[in-house]
């Protein structure tokens, strides 16, 4: 079993550069797994911006929304960076598929991973209260998501402003 460590921080914070770093650390290939999907063209602009920052890298990319599990699994034997959970998190409600079940599988996946996996979440809960239905039971899943991975990894940061703070 290897090391998981958890980026946690708001948008914007540095959380994800942090994070690539850390996985590059390692000093060998990396698989860098993208959960974001093009919903719009400003999601678009993000990722091709991420790609682009990649582009001539060492990353290996996998592109996977919802799949996360099987995606680990099939590229275990190097470090993986996840960017991000809360994207992950997003794709898998959007397609009505039990979250809960599905965070409990990644939780299950992290413990038997061989090489390191470097993961990186928002935190949503440090805000006002959503005003709508969705956006509540995103929020309330995204933290609950987020204590069951902080809990299962051997690290914890939390970044704010570029810098970050471990918490375990």
């Amino acid at each position: 079993m290897s090391e998981s460590i958890l980026y946690i921080g708001g948008a914007r914070s540095g959380k994800s550069r942090l994070a690539e770093a850390r996985t590059l650390q390692y000093d060998q290939p990396a698989t860098y797994i993208a959960t974001a999907q093009a919903w719009d063209d400003g999601m678009k602009a993000r990722i091709a911006a991420h790609q682009a920052q990649r582009e001539g890298s060492a990353w290996h990319t996998h592109a996977e929304p919802r799949d996360l599990v099987g995606v680990l699994n099939a590229t275990d034997g190097s470090p993986r960076l996840v960017d991000c959970l809360t994207l992950w998190l997003t794709n898998i409600m959007l397609a009505d598929q039990d979250w809960q079940a599905e965070g409990r599988a990644l939780v299950a996946a992290l413990a038997v991973q061989s090489a390191p996996v470097v993961l990186v979440s928002n935190e949503v809960g440090m805000g006002i209260v959503p005003d709508n239905r969705l956006a509540r039971d995103f929020r309330d899943a995204a933290g609950i998501l987020n204590q069951w991975v902080a809990n299962a990894a051997d690290e914890v940061h939390f970044v704010a402003a570029g810098l970050s703070m471990r918490m375990k």
